[in-house]
């Protein structure tokens, strides 16, 4: 369970989005047949009055039984750069997703050995240091910047330890950058997307010299919106993956900083000379 919430839920977000923007699409296009073909019958209930009827059945049942492929057509050419928003959006996630697990960022195996290594006396500095390039994990380079400083004071070694710690945390905050601007953009493309279909629809309808008009303008609002439905249907999970992400590396900051603060704790001068007079203490004793 925990690794579902911490790899898929996510990626999740990003395929609710683009299934809410593919039922929204089969909800508009459905429902411009009955409401058309109603409002017909409701007018007259001669003869005369059933040949459009018929007529705005036929095209509302073509407009419903459109394929995504022509929704998208009749939507304008501002689908397509928010399809790619879509695409761009799940790929980063994914990324994400992975980089920023606590496992791969604190790995608690070595963490836990490590600390424990460096209170028992068997790690000395150049000792230390090899072991934490060899795990290479951001916290294992944090706990190297400090071996650095081993043995001086813990003001010295503190300042070493949020010096790396604010390396690695810009390294983890990268990317945040992209789910902020798909959600920024993607609801301008989709209103740029909608005025432009609107534009289209009141000229088809200025050009045209058949009657139906109020039928022909309703079919253009409906495709324009699309634009906009989707747009906002990529910006909502595109702003909640980076709130999510957001909190996700400020926790695991406040992490690093428990467990360097223990590092600082036993390698520091006056960590040192503590430790030795308590060893000399026990032998006394002894």
């Amino acid at each position: 369970m925990g690794l579902f919430k911490r790899f898929c839920r996510p990626i999740l977000h990003a395929a609710l989005g683009t299934a809410l923007i593919l039922g929204l699409a089969a909800h508009f296009a459905a429902a411009q047949s009955p409401n058309v073909g109603s409002e017909a019958v409701g007018i007259s209930s001669g003869p005369a009055a059933a040949a459009p009827a018929t007529l705005n059945s036929g095209d509302g049942s073509a407009f419903a039984n459109k394929s995504l492929l022509g929704i998208v057509r009749d939507g304008g050419w501002m689908m397509y750069p928010l399809f790619v928003c879509s695409f761009i959006l799940m790929v980063f996630a994914f990324e994400r997703a992975i980089s920023l697990r606590t496992g791969r960022v604190i790995p608690g195996p070595f963490v836990k050995r490590f600390i424990h290594q460096l209170q028992e006396g068997q790690l000395d500095r150049d000792e230390a240091r090899l072991v934490c390039d060899e795990n290479g994990s951001p916290t294992a380079k944090i706990f190297a910047a400090a071996c650095r400083k081993w043995g001086r004071p813990a003001v010295e070694v503190e300042q070493a330890v949020i010096d790396a710690g604010e390396r690695a945390i810009n390294n983890l905050r990268r990317y945040l950058r992209v789910f902020n601007g798909v959600a920024t953009i993607s609801p301008l493309l989709g209103l740029l997307g909608t005025v432009f279909g609107i534009i289209r629809a009141f000229h088809d309808i200025a050009m045209s010299e058949t009657t139906g008009r109020m039928e022909m303008l309703s079919k253009g609002i409906s495709e324009a919106l699309f634009c906009t439905a989707l747009g906002l249907s990529v910006a909502i999970p595109a702003m909640v993956m980076h709130l999510y992400f957001v909190s996700r590396v400020d926790r695991l900051a406040i992490q690093i900083d428990a467990v360097s603060q223990d590092v600082v704790n036993t390698i520091s001068a006056e960590a040192q000379q503590e430790a030795g007079q308590s060893r000399r203490t026990k032998k006394t004793a002894a």
